[in-house]
């Protein structure tokens, strides 16, 4: 491995290029000409309605508040998450040492900042929020399915946090002593030691709330926890269900588990699916629901790769998500700036590539997909609640893109100004603000809103979502 001082003092974006050396390239071909299509729907667009931003770097037109600086990182495109009843919103800042705390307005979709030690919790209590052990450049969260808890990973200090949430105001607070935190590579005092715990990433929590995962991106592991559902705490099985790891002694073995950036669990507790950047693949690994071990059962990749399936459009492959129906997954992919889309097989979890032009959309050329307008370096990636729309997030090109999603699972950028909403100047984009190093998104649970988390921008913005089909000649 690499010397861990030098990769823990590297860039964000430096981190990535040095998971994704092995990307071989693939060749590139004319863009393919899209359909037209009439009439239009305007379910799912999405309009800018405020924004957030640290008030260290004060913006106008933007609500200044705390520990909001270095939201969602290169390696933070599950920087944010919403509580299940809709009523407080996450955010993950690397810079500030911290989580966010907004409380959100069902009706209006606002987000504000309580005072004090509500609104944000941090390492050694920085800005006046919470004090937290570990926490250092945290850069995903989540929320467990009863709303009781919330879960952080933290890329320096290679730790999980725990924190217990107050569902009438949304406040986090650690878990005390050992209970509070679990702890990798960098063992942080105070902290339950953990496996394979090296760069942790990516978090998710099952659907049944059984289960904490977690992609250690340095490790090239999954790392897999039980949750207590009234205590909230974590435990790390020891035997190899604890983890799944390319070569990590106590570990079941995975293929092409490179670098893992993705991560998510299925509705139906049967699968997760980890979006792996350095081997440039998609892994299935089928759940145990009555213990949440995970078994590798099958894997995507953008080359040919013993014990994977060829897949397209899939080089440095970043977040993964699944429709609300469980019937498809979709991953964005950071050297192909593509969103591509698979069709999940009920019962199995495998993954197949849809064919012809809707097996992914591809920025600037189009190798047999569909095109898609201003993704370049595309991280975040959410699936509105209706299943009507697929969101994607784009890093370099400071853009949020709208996609329709079709009952075969297929996705198609919407056309002109209602497509995308860009901080840069872009033809037949909406112009937004504070959407520099956009790289997280969640839509609300009740379809109506939508948010990003910006790296460059140290910003939370905020749009309201068409949620009724009505239509338009072409825009």
């Amino acid at each position: 491995m690499a010397d861990r001082t030098g990769i823990r003092g590297a860039s964000p974006i430096a981190l990535v290029v040095l998971a994704v050396l092995t990307f071989s390239g693939s060749a590139l071909a004319a863009p393919t000409p899209q359909p037209a299509r009439q009439p239009v729907s305007a379910l799912g667009a999405i309009t800018q309605r405020g924004c957030l931003v640290d008030r260290s770097t004060p913006r106008a037109g933007c609500t200044p508040v705390r520990a909001l600086s270095g939201p969602a990182p290169f390696l933070g495109s599950h920087a944010l998450a919403m509580s299940p009843d809709g009523t407080s919103l996450y955010a993950a800042s690397s810079t500030s040492d911290a989580v966010a705390a907004f409380r959100r307005d069902p009706r209006t979709g606002a987000l504000t900042q309580a005072s004090g030690k509500a609104g944000c919790i941090a390492a050694k209590g920085a800005n006046g929020c919470a004090a937290a052990r570990g926490l250092n450049g945290p850069n995903s969260v989540a929320v467990s399915p009863d709303g009781k808890f919330v879960y952080a990973t933290s890329l320096v200090s290679d730790d999980v946090t725990v924190m217990r949430r107050n569902r009438s105001t949304g406040a986090l607070t650690q878990l005390p002593g050992t209970s509070g935190c679990v702890s990798g590579a960098a063992a942080v005092p105070g902290c339950a030691t953990g496996r394979a715990l090296d760069g942790p990433d990516v978090i998710t929590v099952s659907a049944d709330g059984r289960n904490v995962y977690v992609g250690s991106f340095l490790g090239n592991a999954v790392v897999t926890f039980t949750r207590d559902a009234s205590t909230g705490v974590l435990a790390q099985p020891a035997d190899t269900t604890g983890c799944v790891a390319l070569a990590t002694a106590g570990c079941a073995t995975g293929v092409a588990l490179g670098a893992p950036e993705g991560l998510a669990a299925s509705a139906d507790g049967a699968s997760v699916y980890v979006a792996a950047a350095a081997s440039n693949a998609v892994l299935t690994l089928q759940r145990d629901p009555s213990t949440g071990a995970l078994t590798q059962t099958g894997c995507v990749a953008n080359a040919a790769t013993t014990g994977c399936t060829t897949a397209v459009a899939i080089a440095g492959a970043n977040a993964v998500t699944l429709s609300p129906d469980d019937d498809d997954v979709y991953v964005t992919s950071l050297l192909s700036n593509s969103v591509t889309s698979f069709a999940r097989t009920t019962g199995t979890g495998q993954l197949t590539q849809l064919t012809g032009t809707s097996a992914c959309a591809i920025y600037v050329v189009a190798v047999g997909c569909s095109l898609a307008r201003s993704l370049n370096a595309p991280e975040g990636l959410a699936v509105s609640p209706d299943g009507a729309s697929v969101y994607a997030a784009a890093y370099t090109s400071g853009t949020i893109d709208t996609f329709d999603r079709a009952s075969t699972g297929a996705l198609l950028q919407k056309p002109r100004r209602p497509g995308c909403i860009t901080g840069r100047t872009a033809p037949d984009c909406t112009h937004g603000r504070a959407l520099s190093g956009v790289s997280s998104l969640v839509v609300s649970p009740d379809g109506k809103h939508v948010y990003a988390a910006a790296f460059r921008s140290n910003a939370v913005t905020e749009y309201t979502r068409v949620t009724k089909a009505m239509t338009s000649g072409s825009n």
